[in-house]
């Protein structure tokens, strides 16, 4: 196959993507397998992808790499924290011309296989090019993402493989103060979309000395339905609980509980924060721990590579996780 071929197919399934309704069939069954995924977070990340799986975008983004004439087997071994969250490297594998062996999450056992299946239903010849299999010991290279211990096997397990591998990161929003309450509602999407479980989320505040909550609790109320989900209510009244029983100080609106905290990622149904005194020690602490943080979010005065409140989960294709570049990488091999 050509990459033109390729992402042609591509371009047909963000076309399926954009028509997928919420009481369909395939959205049902994963969210019966992972109760994580309801309805209304499976749209929102088909509606992403949607967007950016169009020839144009696609031609435009692959114009900068080159296409393989030596194809190689490279696994990539995928998360299940949201959805479609391993879409991407999938992507990248197919359109720089590699084979992708796949080894889904067994927290995405119905996504990810429609995908690879509705692709080859595309195009029969993509069947050559990507396969799901619980087996890489025939990989020539790999991506995997997971938690920091699982990288630590992967880096053992293949430690002769070119690869790249994805640890636990976070992310932040930094704030003075001055927001509007349209730009906190909309720093509410970046905490609550997918109940918080990306790495993409905001798990972590950095707020001036004197910084009041009372607008930012205002602003989140929206996202209250959050604590009628099962799994979400039982994380924050877990974290409630250890938190009164040790008297811990902690700031409590009924669906999200806001701790001081110098550490970087916090609890499901928890919000850290760090209080600095100066914008320079806020900065300072984004830069002491750049590599553990995702992405920051915040206004640009800051003068960061920060994205605008709202924006953390409105992925692009030249978004790549951790900041490295997966086409680069394919490139290479």
């Amino acid at each position: 196959m050509t990459q033109n071929e390729i992402i042609k197919a591509l371009h047909q399934l963000g076309t399926l993507f954009e028509s997928c309704k919420p009481e369909d069939d395939l959205i049902n069954k994963a969210h019966i397998h992972n109760k994580w995924f309801t309805p209304e977070m499976q749209m929102a990340a088909f509606k992403n992808w949607a967007i950016q799986l169009t020839e144009a975008k696609l031609l435009e983004w692959a114009s900068a790499y080159s296409f393989s004439d030596t194809p190689k087997s490279v696994g990539i071994i995928m998360a299940g924290n949201i959805p479609l969250v391993g879409l991407h490297d999938m992507i990248c594998v197919l359109v720089s011309g590699h084979y992708a062996l796949i080894k889904p999450s067994s927290d995405d056992s119905i996504l990810t296989p429609w995908i690879i299946e509705t692709l080859c239903g595309i195009d029969k010849r993509l069947g050559e090019r990507i396969k799901q299999t619980e087996k890489l010991n025939t990989i020539e290279a790999l991506i995997a993402t997971g938690s920091n211990n699982s990288a630590r096997h992967f880096n053992y397990y293949f430690k002769d493989k070119p690869k790249i591998l994805r640890k636990n990161r976070n992310s932040v929003a930094i704030l003075t103060g001055n927001e509007s309450l349209n730009q906190l509602q909309d720093l509410g999407s970046d905490i609550f979309m997918y109940f918080g479980l990306g790495c993409r989320n905001i798990s972590k505040l950095l707020v001036p000395e004197s910084y009041n909550f009372d607008l930012f609790f205002e602003a989140i109320e929206p996202y209250n339905h959050c604590i009628h989900h099962h799994k979400y209510y039982n994380n924050y009244t877990y974290h409630k609980a250890i938190f009164l029983m040790n008297l811990t100080p902690h700031l409590d609106n009924g669906f999200l509980i806001l701790k001081e905290d110098d550490k970087l990622a916090s609890p499901l149904g928890c919000l850290f924060y760090e209080r600095f005194s100066t914008t320079d020690g806020a900065i300072e602490y984004l830069q002491n721990n750049k590599e553990d943080i995702q992405i920051s979010v915040g206004d640009e005065i800051f003068g960061l590579d920060c994205l605008a409140f709202g924006q953390s989960q409105n992925t692009a294709l030249n978004d790549y996780a951790d900041k490295v570049n997966t086409m680069k990488f394919l490139n290479e091999l």
